[in-house]
């Protein structure tokens, strides 16, 4: 099984070569694979499967699904306290055993993964950064990042279940010699490159192939809604940061003049030292002190419903990011195969080959298709929890404004 579509006898150059090798579908090895030079034994547990789901191609799930926390990041040192860094607690639910890894090992496995899978959007990792990362905002801030990353990667059919990243989920966290293994076993994977592309098996017999007009505008559509998304979501970033800014800053600021005012009302009342009096003024006073909280619960906010927005957008960017790349190779496959017919249809070139051409782009677009299912699913899944925890955050929010009035309107009753 897994023969790579025939490697043998070099033809004469009748489909030309991209001459651009730095192009995405060159690199990936996109262009090698459909022009059948891609040759290898493809291993059971090394195949991924496309399957037909009810909204066309999807990655078949994964039968054992699972997820990862990641917890209590914690300084640790090195060269006997030379050297600290941060490491993550992570665990996997489906051993229940932890393990701590830092930064640089997410950053290793993000490499392979974004290098061996041409065709799949591996998501963006939380910015590198050099100052300040030991400081508590940025820490917390990271892990948020890291959790949905992880979540990511956990719920994508193919990435959960692929060899490095399981082995950097259950790689004992004392035992270097095991994880440089495992580290070289991956680095040293052959199912790379063109090679990555046999791997991919896709549904056969009649009524499977895809027709390629058909996939031309579902892989257009879908590269629209990428562009209009990425500009979306670049603009509600910006706006929410610029509000978020407002309210820890400006909101506070405004709240608390209102509430001073109001103070120094009180204490201009007290000078009269009517007994009859005193009521109004403590209560005077006390709605004061009502607009000095509320000043403080409109700066605690945004912790609470703009950052975990932002968090997932960051996310999100990273993903469209890599979009344009996976759309390129599909598009790179497309037009060979238009060539090829046209080289059929001159004389300069075999039917057979031509056939082998279309069935390898036929793969690709599978597998491209898949990847664009899943995606939206998942957006679908993460905006819609996102915004019912945003709205929640906020409803609670105004009624413990709402409750700061009404203790105030209280204080009244009596005067």
């Amino acid at each position: 099984p897994g023969g790579g579509g025939g490697g043998g006898a070099k033809s004469s150059a009748t489909v030309s070569r991209n001459l651009n090798r730095f192009s995405t579908f060159v690199k990936s090895g996109g262009e090698a694979f459909v022009l059948g030079e891609a040759s290898g034994f493809v291993k059971d547990g090394d195949k991924l499967c496309v399957v037909l789901g009810p909204r066309g191609p999807e990655w078949q799930e994964n039968p054992y699904p699972f997820q990862c926390s990641i917890e209590d990041p914690t300084k640790q040192t090195k060269f006997k306290g030379m050297k600290s860094y941060i490491a993550y607690k992570l665990v996997p639910s489906h051993t229940g055993q932890q393990v701590h890894r830092r930064y640089k090992h997410f950053d290793w496995l993000y490499g392979r993964l974004a290098e061996k899978f041409p065709v799949i959007s591996v998501p963006h990792l939380p910015e590198k950064q050099a100052t300040g990362r030991f400081e508590e905002d940025f820490i917390s801030k990271r892990r948020k990042g890291l959790a949905w990353w992880m979540d990511h990667m956990c719920s994508h059919p193919v990435l959960a279940q692929c060899d490095a990243f399981q082995h950097f989920l259950t790689c004992p966290s004392t035992d270097e010699k095991a994880w440089k293994q495992g580290k070289r076993k991956a680095e040293k994977d052959e199912m790379v490159g063109a090679n990555f592309f046999l791997t991919i098996s896709v549904p056969a017999g009649p009524g499977a192939g895809l027709d390629l007009q058909e996939v031309e505008s579902q892989v257009d559509g879908f590269k629209a809604f990428t562009k209009k998304m990425d500009e979306s979501a670049l603009q509600l970033n910006h706006t929410a940061n610029e509000f978020a800014r407002k309210q820890v800053t400006g909101f506070k600021k405004e709240y608390q003049k209102v509430g001073h005012s109001f103070k120094c009302l009180s204490q201009a009342f007290e000078l009269d030292q009517q007994a009859f009096s005193a009521g109004l003024n403590q209560a005077i006073a006390f709605t004061g002190e009502a607009y000095d909280a509320i000043g403080d619960l409109f700066a605690d906010q945004p912790r609470q419903d703009l950052d975990p927005v932002m968090d997932l957008l960051a996310l999100y960017q990273g993903h469209l990011a890599n979009f344009p790349d996976i759309i390129h190779v599909q598009k790179g496959a497309l037009t060979k195969v238009k060539e090829s017919k046209r080289h059929v249809e001159e004389g300069k070139m075999e039917l057979q080959k031509a056939e082998g051409i279309q069935e390898r782009c036929n793969i690709i677009s599978f597998a491209t298709l898949a990847e664009i299912n899943h995606f939206h699913k998942i957006r679908v899944r993460d905006f819609k929890s996102q915004m019912q925890h945003f709205l929640q955050q906020q409803i609670l929010f105004f009624q413990k404004v709402t409750q700061k009035l009404e203790e105030a309107l209280h204080k009244y009753d009596s005067v």
